[in-house]
């Protein structure tokens, strides 16, 4: 595909309608069927465990969590374009993402119970932790494409943003370098049309928000982000040109929250149910599914017996996690670096003299 072919101020890039339905042919990616199989069944691996995480959340049994549900297709698909070598530079919410990328489901729940060993990653998956600070990630992201540069690797970086996220300096200065210094990386923002509770067109003035990319010398697409193969094939598109010296490209995936903002959110108060409900009507994973029963390749009853494997996966995993966890309040001190530095020595001491009654 050639991003110029459209028109980032009115057309959203499409291969799959509503309907399951290729109105696109010419684009569509020549996956396998197992291919395919592997795609659906991770949107519903990240989809379960969001739900399950939910339910878990108000239980009292984990943290404030940021649901991902209605943006599977934007993760998943994106992200399935990668490489093994190429770095996956998160916001926090971008569990199909992570999945794609083999981060372990234990190291996702183990995050979001409050235990920071989430954040490390096994050594051969390219993927930094969760940066909280909105949009901070994106300076990441140039950062480590800047290094590849200088070392003379080909890997590609690809990072991710809210909406919410293009209204802080970060993005905007992360846009700029990376265009001045032709780094490779691919920008995704996920406009899942709110800032927690404020509207995308609160936001910004701009008609889209792919149109950014104009501005910093880059091309842009406005991609439908509940489409998996036009995230796929757009995406595909910004790693190649990246990856062949072209430097960045911003993508916007158009898509909705289905869910609440995090589970400290309620989404009623500034948001009508009507608009939901509209938004359940392109849900990515009934879209997908659509396409597969269409071609002939999943029936109901294979669709309820993986779903019913994802969860007791899913289960099993949060259950490991909350009967043999092994964590020490004394990995506070030990976990920030290699060998710990005089000032963590001291506090550590401090801490184990105030436990023995000291002072």
């Amino acid at each position: 595909m050639r991003f110029e072919n459209y028109n980032l101020l009115e057309e959203h890039f499409r291969i799959l309608d509503i309907d399951g339905k290729i109105i696109n042919e010419e684009e569509l990616p020549s996956f396998s069927e197992e291919e395919l199989l592997y795609l659906y069944r991770t949107m519903w691996y990240s989809r379960i465990i969001d739900e399950k995480a939910l339910s878990y959340q108000r239980q009292g049994r984990m943290l404030t969590y940021a649901p991902n549900i209605g943006q599977e297709a934007a993760q998943v698909g994106s992200a399935y374009a990668m490489d093994k070598e190429d770095w996956l530079v998160p916001a926090f919410r971008e569990l199909g993402a992570w999945l794609i990328k083999g981060v372990p489901l234990k190291n996702i729940y183990l995050y979001w119970y409050g235990n920071e060993w989430g954040s490390h990653m096994p050594e051969n998956v390219k993927v930094l932790p969760i940066s909280v600070p909105i949009a901070s990630q994106y300076q990441h992201a140039v950062g480590i494409g800047m290094a590849n540069n200088i070392k003379g690797e080909n890997n590609v970086v690809v990072t991710y943003v809210g909406d919410g996220g293009t209204s802080h300096g970060d993005f905007h200065e992360a846009l700029n370098f990376a265009a001045v210094f032709n780094v490779p990386v691919v920008f995704i923002i996920q406009n899942n049309q709110y800032a927690i509770s404020v509207p995308r067109r609160e936001q910004t003035a701009s008609k889209t928000l792919a149109q950014k990319a104009i501005a910093y010398g880059m091309p842009g697409i406005l991609v439908d982000g509940n489409d998996v193969f036009a995230m796929y094939s757009a995406t595909k598109e910004a790693i190649d040109r990246a990856r062949n010296g072209e430097g960045p490209t911003l993508i916007e995936a158009y898509t909705y929250r289905l869910g609440a903002h995090t589970t400290s959110d309620d989404p009623t108060i500034y948001r009508d149910d009507s608009e939901v409900e509209e938004w359940k009507k392109k849900d990515p994973i009934l879209r997908f599914k659509k396409y597969l029963h269409h071609k002939g390749l999943l029936s109901e009853e294979e669709e309820e017996n993986m779903k019913r494997e994802l969860e007791k996966e899913v289960m099993f995993t949060f259950e490991e996690i909350e009967n043999k966890s092994d964590t020490e309040i004394e990995d506070i001190f030990k976990y920030h670096y290699e060998t710990m530095p005089p000032h963590l020595e001291e506090q550590l001491q401090e801490y184990k003299d105030f436990l023995e009654g000291g002072k």
